[in-house]
């Protein structure tokens, strides 16, 4: 098909949710995708962290082609083989003692937000069921994760929201302490906060975090759905922070391509959920578990190390760039900042034009390639990248005069 046709097709039929860049990528091969005209383009955003492993990467398309030619689909009230080899690697990789599959990240903090509220109903009262979650964070799109989520942005048209939600200022810890009261039952928290502008937590108020979690007995929720799975240099962002937490959010790069969603349980609420309080028609499918599987199995500590590096060379070229202000995150979760005056979402345009696919996060370009990127295509899409910089700034920069 024409692309002019499938932007017809897509107007017509297709609810209008996204303000789609113009670009359509028909195939793809590691960090290249190619659109319908042949026209190649290096991968700085993994479909939003999803292509952990790159486009049709041959571990996961061998792990994922044998597991449909065996079974497709038979429902979580039964056993399958894909499901449960993938739990055990995953708790032996976390620490975690239990997983609940689900089906996306949203999904995933649907699980976590039931467990902290069971756990706390469970040992104390049901009215103890209050969580906070931080300003500037993004937990999701359902009703309940948008109640989750601290930007007043995502609210807008949807209320009423069910409640029980608090936001506390990241990284002030006498803010985060006033929040807590006799109705608080987790605190809920992203290490980078991915959406909200690829922000680090200081490593001094997540210890306080931890440690107010474990001495008023509130249940500590990381969600790893944009950090998780090797994408900040260790397998859990949490890690860098020495956290222990008590529930954990997977998804986005788990399912190398494959929507999937996962809950880890910490030993306090690993027997929280019993038969009957959560479920998933097509949670832990074979084919999605067999492709995750082949994700988390490549991801070994010489896998990690390469990711660090690679982040690192990321950060080093990009402050050599002119244009670029500052740079954040951890390993290849990557923001860069840019001048006040130009729109990352037109460098964004800009980029593709060159060549070269890149994602936003508020006022910032931001980064997450496939973490099997070689230095040559980083060194190939910063150069794509110094180019659309460098342009949108002078057309910024004219306009204004």
């Amino acid at each position: 098909m024409y692309f002019s046709d499938i932007k017809k097709l897509d107007t017509d039929y297709i609810a209008n949710t996204y303000a789609r860049f113009d670009l359509d990528i028909q195939s793809g091969s590691g960090v290249v995708g190619k659109d319908s005209s042949g026209k190649e383009y290096i991968d700085f955003s993994s479909g939003i962290g999803v292509n952990s492993l790159g486009f049709i990467n041959d571990k996961w398309v061998k792990a994922v082609t044998e597991q449909i030619s065996t079974l497709n689909h038979i429902s979580n009230l039964y056993y399958t083989t894909p499901m449960v080899k993938l739990a055990k690697i995953i708790c032996e990789k976390t620490a975690m003692k239990k997983v609940f599959f689900a089906n996306s990240g949203a999904e995933a903090n649907e699980g976590a937000i039931k467990t902290a509220r069971k756990y706390s109903s469970d040992k104390y009262s049901a009215e103890r069921c209050e969580i906070i979650a931080l300003q500037n964070s993004f937990h999701g799109r359902t009703i309940a994760t948008l109640a989750a989520t601290g930007q007043e942005v995502f609210h807008k048209n949807f209320g009423p929201f069910p409640g029980g939600f608090v936001f506390a200022e990241a990284n002030n810890i006498e803010h985060l302490n006033s929040c807590v009261n006799d109705k608080t039952c987790a605190i809920m928290i992203e290490c980078v906060q991915g959406e909200g502008g690829v922000v680090p937590l200081d490593k001094d108020f997540v210890a306080e975090v931890q440690k107010l979690c474990e001495e008023r007995d509130l249940l500590l929720v990381v969600d790893e759905v944009q950090t998780g799975v090797g994408r900040t240099g260790r397998f859990l962002c949490g890690e860098y922070f020495g956290l222990k937490p008590d529930v954990v959010t997977l998804a986005k790069g788990l399912g190398g391509g494959l929507p999937i969603g996962a809950v880890l349980f910490g030993e306090k609420c690993q027997y929280t959920l019993a038969a009957g309080d959560h479920g998933s028609t097509f949670g832990g499918n074979p084919i999605v578990c067999a492709g995750a599987l082949a994700v988390v199995e490549s991801i070994d500590g010489k896998f990690l190390d390469t990711v660090t590096a690679k982040g690192e060379y990321f950060a080093q070229k990009l402050i050599e760039i002119e244009g670029v202000l500052g740079v954040s995150g951890k390993g290849m979760m990557i923001g860069v900042s840019i001048p006040q005056n130009v729109k990352s979402a037109d460098v964004a345009k800009r980029c593709i034009k060159k060549g070269l696919v890149v994602l936003t996060a508020k006022d910032k370009v931001r980064f997450l390639p496939p973490l099997t990127i070689s230095y040559n295509e980083i060194d190939k899409g910063l150069a794509f990248f110094a180019e659309a910089l460098a342009e949108v700034i002078t057309e910024a920069n004219e306009t204004e005069a």
